[in-house]
């Protein structure tokens, strides 16, 4: 059990939040929610004490291990599978089997774990860090946004293990359905105090929204007995007769509690000028596809039409393709074969990391959303600024000061700027935090135009989307149909393969463990040795080789110069070298084959397993 009493904490001049407190109890999973920038992930870093609160005391369990998803990335082995190994305790660290369960379930194959960890794209770093996390076994989980990080079928994975997961779960993350699955409770930092419910975030807002009207009405109870009592006050107090009373309510004014106005937090504003269009058909895809060199094809032969006020939405594991589709149909990419043809008056807005690194750092906000369309007047301009919560002076900001998610929300803006009936969203809900992505869903919804999103969101998908491409093993395809129908009639295949696995009859859970523990163990035992072997050999071969090699140049030299006596002599030293090579080689070749046979033999009683 975590408890938090009376914490405070300020960042020079803006106050985070003031005298919480919170008790974590077991078997609480709990999610904590807020606008950016409330202190969420501040509040994390003084529960792992790297930063230090104000005033206040965290009180943390004598043995109670804490684990933390770390967002930098730092590797010091050759192999993802080593690297996941080094989070194994010391009586646990023979025990790789775990190690390469929880890799699996974050999607890795078994080839890609001999492969060297910075061999892998940003997003699969991040899955190799909470890789080492979970196999610490940690009482509590802080895991602050790796929703981020993780394609649909590994956040459908990390839902399932979080909801079996034994302790305790703090998750930060914009993913409400995600949190909301994994959940019993639900967390806000809401006007500097902390809010704690049992219950989804549907209910947590329901509450907040009527303890604010609760609020509101006592206010108003309070400013009128207010005003009565000022104004019984100044008719009343120069007269003799009724000072007393005066006086008296006086007291009682210096008594009521003053109940300041409560201050909404802002909320992003999605509108989507829609640009009028009389075709029926905005977009028309046929047959294209796109690779790179080396026959490297991401997607072959994909077609589809976009009719206006349809939403398609592209899925699918990390580093398939989706984006790069996304960027051939808008033209940013030269399609290998096929057409993409769009109506005469398709205009379209694409938001999506290429645009985003396309902002001219010298240009401040409002200068962006002139360059989207300098026929605006000033206070429109300033308008569409403030609906992307850059009010006032902020929207005069420069883009080099700005961080990744307000440079997303200039993005944003610059497409509301406008005037399209077409648009095309890459990961749009990355940066926002749960009141900016529902406003979001209310403007896709409410656009007259079209859609093509690129989304690991599934909320975002069965809310918007009402046919999808998507990106599995064999490719890519089309499918006419909801993600919810999707779900139904096909699933992602790499479940379908696992929920096989699972419904095989197994004997005991516990002894198959043990059991696979103990078979490793004695493999790694036989092998390593014999690992070993075969690397000595090997190198010594190398230097011999090398050697070999240079004695033979010199050989041929003193032949070209007629010295016999240094031919005789290194002809020697070759021949001495070539017999040990042969000799090396020969218990290579055995050493290998003993060593492939006790692999094979444990890989088959593995199996059985």
């Amino acid at each position: 059990m975590i408890e938090l009493s009376n914490i405070s904490k300020n960042f020079a001049y803006k106050e985070l939040f003031s005298n919480i407190n919170f008790r974590l109890n077991s078997g609480n999973k709990v999610g904590l929610v807020g606008r950016n920038g409330s202190g969420k992930s501040t509040l994390f870093k003084l529960i792992l004490g790297e930063e230090h609160q104000d005033s206040g005391e965290i009180n943390i369990p004598k043995n109670y291990k804490i684990g933390a998803l770390r967002q930098h990335l730092i590797f010091t082995e050759k192999t993802v599978r080593e690297e996941a190994s080094l989070s194994l305790s010391e009586e646990d660290k023979y025990n790789i089997y775990k190690v390469e369960k929880i890799l699996f379930g974050l999607g890795f194959t078994l080839e890609d774990l001999d492969k060297d960890p910075l061999s892998f794209s940003g997003g699969y770093q991040i899955r190799i860090n909470l890789a080492k996390l979970l196999v610490t076994e940690p009482n509590l989980l802080l895991l602050d946004e790796p929703t981020n990080y993780l394609d649909i079928l590994s956040l459908r994975w990390l839902k399932t293990f979080l909801k079996n997961f034994e302790g305790e779960v703090i998750i930060i993350t914009h993913d409400r359905n995600f949190m909301d699955s994994v959940t019993t409770h639900t967390m806000g930092l809401v006007r500097r105090n902390l809010e704690v419910i049992p219950g989804n975030t549907h209910k947590f807002y329901e509450q907040i929204k009527s303890n604010d009207e609760h609020y509101e009405k006592q206010k108003i109870s309070q400013d009128k007995k207010r005003k009565e009592l000022e104004e019984f006050i100044a008719k009343n107090k120069t007269r003799a007769s009724t000072a007393a009373q005066a006086q008296s309510k006086v007291k009682e004014l210096e008594k009521m509690e003053d109940m300041s106005s409560l201050v909404s937090d802002s909320t992003l504003d999605f509108n989507f000028n829609f640009k009028d269009t009389p075709a029926k058909v905005l977009l028309d895809v046929n047959k294209i596809s796109f690779g790179y060199k080396d026959n490297n094809i991401l997607f072959k032969d994909i077609s589809f039409t976009l009719k206006k006020g349809e939403t398609l939405g592209i899925i699918g594991k990390n580093g398939k393709g989706k984006s790069t589709l996304l960027n051939t149909i808008a033209k940013e990419l030269k399609n290998l074969t096929g057409n993409i043809d769009y109506h005469g008056t398709t205009t379209f807005g694409h938001f999506g990391q290429t645009n985003i690194d396309h902002l001219n750092h010298n240009n401040t906000i409002m200068d962006e959303i002139y360059v989207a369309n300098s026929k605006l007047p000033e206070a429109t301009v300033r308008g569409i600024c403030g609906s992307m919560m850059f009010s006032g002076d902020d929207a005069k900001k420069k883009i080099s000061l700005l961080s990744g998610g307000e440079r997303s929300r200039v993005m944003l803006g610059k497409i509301l700027a406008k005037d399209v009936n077409l648009i095309f969203l890459d990961e749009p809900t990355n940066h926002l935090d749960m009141e900016s992505i529902d406003s979001l869903i209310i403007a896709i919804k409410k656009f007259q135009g079209s859609c093509i999103i690129v989304t690991h969101s599934e909320e975002l998908l069965k809310k918007v989307c009402d046919r999808l491409i998507i990106f599995s093993k064999g490719g890519a395809d089309y499918f006419d149909g909801t993600y919810d129908q999707f779900l139904e009639k096909i699933g992602w295949e790499e479940e379908e393969v696992e929920q096989k696995t699972k419904s095989t009859p197994k004997v005991n859970k516990k002894e198959n463990k043990k059991l696979r523990t103990q078979l490793i163990n004695e493999r790694n035992k036989l092998t390593s040795p014999l690992k070993k072997k075969v690397d000595n050999l090997e190198n010594s071969i190398m230097e011999i080789e090398s050697k070999l090699e240079e004695n033979q140049n010199l050989l041929i030299e003193a032949s070209n110069k007629g010295d016999n006596s240094k031919v005789i002599e290194l002809s020697g030293i070759v021949r001495n070298y070539e017999k040990e090579v042969e000799d090396k080689f020969e218990n290579l070749e055995i050493s290998q084959n003993e060593l492939d046979e006790i692999i094979e033999e444990y890989e088959e009683k593995l199996n059985v397993i």
